[in-house]
């Protein structure tokens, strides 16, 4: 057994009576929405009607609930929202919400995903909670936990879901032939009665391995054919398949680069390939050069993404939209917003976010993404004068673009609690509910999944949600400073280790000396800050202006220079590396309040977290403030113990 996550418990039969109007009542998503509705405890005696509306203004994937004469009503344009009408429906009710007045949702983002990086030995990149459940001995898994996985996705809206590792290799470049399309066929048969569409990772190279082809040149004529005769195939086995993720020209990845092509050639190849099926190609925008001489003052990893396809704008098919992280560099707990959100106007694009903890605690330190999430979102890029929000751009609101959206990397395992730690389910709920409404806010968000997961007693939403409200900042604080990121092991990513990546081809580079510390980014630098429209430019062009917490992303700058805060840069690195610790031991004391309040098995699991988190918290703070003093031999000027 293992835990269900937010979901309500299932039994056989509550007793609920459902009535349905317009739908296809041998339609499967029908049958598993009914399922749901009559299994649900929380439904237990209630009356439902389910009318299929047909009005334009609710979308294909809005829902409008109401409560009128002892009747639940659901109106809906789709089966697919039916489905998640039914989940909120069934959450509306648990949270005892007033359902008085009638509730319309309409999803603000039309894809709303979650990228696996499982592999098919049952191993998953950068996985922190157990092994996959897609995958087990280079084969594919389905069983109730799939089941249960695809009930939990949908229950918040999420519509896609990509099952593979964007590395794609071994028998995971088998997923689109003859050894596994049949299995494939019948995941996507599931995910689909959810209202759930189902994505691969391709591996763009594939055609290199044909004997009569060995090549990836998109611009080759037996490569276009190849592909062409592989999507036919695809589609005559699977209709419904939604399309494929790609990661091209990073990390030893073949791409177009490799034949002097551009990354338009390589996803406008594909995309005509797959065209006349209704498929998309998802082209990931995380394309740099792996190798870099840390002597290198002026080349720059984090202008890469930019340098590369900001140039494209318009030249990409309609069926092709940009996947662009966040930020620049690699899902650091600090950095700038990626200055491509707001400069392709004329492109599909839509932002990917990391929910698996790589550079955040792993799902072993407890840090909830959602703010940070929501700062992104709301960060103005001013593409078309003030008020132009990255929410808004990655909607399709702010350049009319219908294939646009949110995805993560998801942070799930085949661990009893799916996510390794209890509290990080927090993270997979909250992504589902900001994507279909990013205007929800974090705590909200963070009160109803403690809600849904733990129970309403007041002491347990209130202490759970002060940890949760608490865990990014705190995280930060003893993490690498101002921006700077990387200073944590390399490969594993876990753990303070200063110079990890200082003098390596794979190095991202802060410069720290006895005097200085950061990469200069302005127009005399590498020019980083010069990607940016205006205001933003001017901004980051100076120290002045710059904003603290990326002074050192942004400039390289002396330890003695005084922040907004009034601080010194050394002073601020002593002081959040002692004030984060002393966060974790605040969250931990109000976990420990808990005890005898949430399950015995969750309040062990989650103690034992702590344990951890308390230990490395100071593990991060001593090395990170005795590497800085022993570079400048400047004391703390409170006078805490340095090494």
């Amino acid at each position: 057994m293992y835990s269900n996550l937010w979901l309500d418990e299932k039994v056989k039969d509550n007793g609920a009576s459902v009535e349905l109007n317009g739908y296809d009542e041998a339609s499967k998503r029908v049958i598993n929405a009914l399922n749901e509705l009559k299994t649900s405890k929380a439904l237990s005696g209630l009356k439902i009607k389910a009318s299929c509306s047909k009005v334009p203004a609710l979308s294909d994937e809005g829902y409008r609930l109401a409560f009128e004469n002892g009747v639940y009503t659901i109106f809906t344009n789709t089966d697919a929202a039916l489905v998640y009408a039914v989940f909120r429906l069934i959450n509306l009710i648990r949270l005892k919400a007033d359902l008085k007045d009638p509730i319309t949702e309409i999803p603000k983002n039309p894809l709303r995903m979650l990228n696996h990086w499982d592999n098919m030995d049952g191993s998953i990149e950068r996985g922190y909670s157990g092994d996959s459940f897609f995958f087990e001995d280079n084969d594919i898994v389905i069983n109730e936990r799939t089941t249960d996985y695809v009930r939990a996705v949908a229950s918040l809206g999420y519509n896609g879901v990509v099952i593979n590792n964007v590395n794609v290799k071994g028998a995971a470049c088998d997923l689109i032939n003859e050894r596994f399309i049949g299995k494939v066929k019948e995941l996507s048969d599931l995910f689909a009665s959810y209202g759930v569409k189902l994505y691969l990772s391709l591996n763009y190279a594939a055609p290199i391995e044909d004997e009569t082809v060995k090549s990836a040149d998109p611009f080759d004529e037996k490569v276009i054919a190849w592909w062409q005769k592989k999507m036919a195939y695809i589609y005559e086995n699977i209709p419904d398949f939604a399309g494929f993720l790609v990661k091209a020209d990073s990390e030893g990845r073949p791409g177009p680069f490799t034949y002097g092509r551009t990354q338009a050639d390589g996803a406008n190849m594909l995309a005509k390939a797959i065209n006349p099926y209704g498929g998309i190609i998802i082209w990931r925008c995380f394309v740099y050069n792996c190798k870099q001489d840390w002597r290198d003052l002026k080349t720059d990893r984090a202008r890469a993404a930019y340098d590369y396809f900001h140039d494209l704008d318009g030249e990409f098919l309609d069926n092709v939209i940009l996947q662009i992280k966040n930020g620049p560099m690699d899902f650091q707990v600090r950095e700038p917003v990626a200055p491509l959100f707001g400069d392709m106007s004329s492109t599909n694009q839509m932002i990917e976010f990391q929910i698996a903890q790589e550079y955040t605690g792993q799902q072993r330190h407890v840090c909830y993404l959602i703010p940070w999430f929501k700062e992104v979102l709301s960060f103005d890029t001013y593409a078309v004068g003030e008020g132009s929000n990255v929410k808004d751009i990655v909607s399709g609101k702010t350049f009319s673009r219908k294939l646009a959206g949110m995805c993560a990397v998801t942070n799930t395992g085949n661990d009893f609690n799916w996510t390794g730690h209890d509290l990080a389910a927090a993270n997979l709920y909250g992504f589902g509910r900001l994507c279909f409404n990013p205007d929800l806010s974090s705590e909200e968000i963070a009160e109803e999944w403690i809600k849904l997961t733990f129970n309403d007693d007041t002491k347990v939403v209130s202490n759970i949600k002060t940890i949760l409200m608490m865990s990014w900042p705190a995280y930060e604080k003893y993490n690498a400073p101002l921006g700077i990121g990387w200073m944590c092991s390399p490969a594993y990513h876990y753990g303070p280790d200063p110079d990890g990546y200082e003098y390596s081809v794979w190095g991202t580079y802060h410069k720290a000396d006895h005097k200085y510390i950061g990469v200069e980014r302005n127009s005399t630098g590498t020019g980083y800050s010069t990607l940016y429209r205006e205001p933003l430019k001017t901004m980051y062009e100076k120290p002045e202006t710059t904003p603290d917490e990326l002074m050192l992303f942004f400039h390289r700058m002396p330890y003695d220079y005084k922040l907004k805060s009034g601080k010194t840069i050394i002073q601020h690195v002593y002081d959040t590396h002692f004030e984060g610790a002393e966060d974790v031991e605040k969250m931990n004391a109000l976990w420990l309040e808990l005890k005898g309040l949430v399950s015995e098995d969750s309040f062990d699991r989650v103690k034992e977290r702590f344990d951890h988190q308390v230990w490395h918290s100071k593990e991060w703070r001593d090395v990170i403030n005795s590497y800085f003093y022993r570079k400048t031999l400047i004391p703390d000027e409170k006078g805490r113990p340095l090494y």
